[in-house]
């Protein structure tokens, strides 16, 4: 049984019916005292890095998530939730993220980027250079969507995928138990859908 965490700042419908699709039985979350019950999370997320973290730690959501983060389980944040999972992030002003994978949340640097070609937010489709991973079995280079004005900075230990726009970015991460994706596998087709199916695939 998996748990999606609702803290008022997830695309719920979407990654619920993703789980559907590949016959995954899921439960909407929002109680932090019923965390522990499931053996994989989901923290999905879509908006501002400060307001996700003041509905988590408003529920006591925060401490739930991070003790469970230590019981081995294993844990997949997308987009906003990815970004959730790193110490810090700099998205209007400095905000104190879960600390669960040593790294930071910064702007695209625009002075990298060609911006008649780049513009920020990125949205669309782009591809994921994967190194090699469980969570992409069966997949190589895959695309998938994205919608985001800020990315991960992390050490390259943590990083198992890489996306190009304007220049190279994390855009999927592993540390032990906890795994990050940038883009939404529930929004990017039979690419996405594998994803989250080699997740629930995942033993302990």
């Amino acid at each position: 049984m998996v748990a999606i965490i609702d803290y008022n700042m997830g695309n719920l419908a979407s990654v619920y019916n993703a789980c559907s699709l590949i016959d995954q039985e899921a439960i909407i979350v929002s109680d932090p005292n019923e965390v522990r019950k499931y053996n994989k999370i989901i923290l999905p997320g879509v908006g501002a890095y400060g307001d996700a973290m003041e509905h988590l730690k408003t529920t006591g959501m925060d401490e739930a998530l991070k003790e469970y983060a230590t019981s081995g389980k294993l844990i997949i944040g997308i987009c906003l939730g990815m970004q959730l999972l790193f110490q810090s992030s700099e998205e209007f002003g400095y905000h104190e993220g879960l600390g669960l994978i040593e790294g930071k949340v910064v702007a695209f640097d625009k002075t990298k980027m060609d911006m008649a070609n780049h513009k920020v937010p990125h949205v669309g489709w782009n591809k994921i250079l994967n190194k090699s991973n469980k969570l992409f079995n069966g997949l190589e280079n895959p695309y998938l969507y994205f919608v985001h004005s800020y990315h991960v900075v992390t050490d390259d230990a943590f990083t198992i995928g890489t996306t190009h726009y304007g220049y190279d970015f994390t855009s999927a991460v592993q540390k032990e138990n906890i795994y990050g994706l940038q883009p939404h596998p529930e929004k990017s087709h039979d690419n996405g859908i594998r994803i989250l199916k080699n997740f629930m695939q995942l033993k302990i």
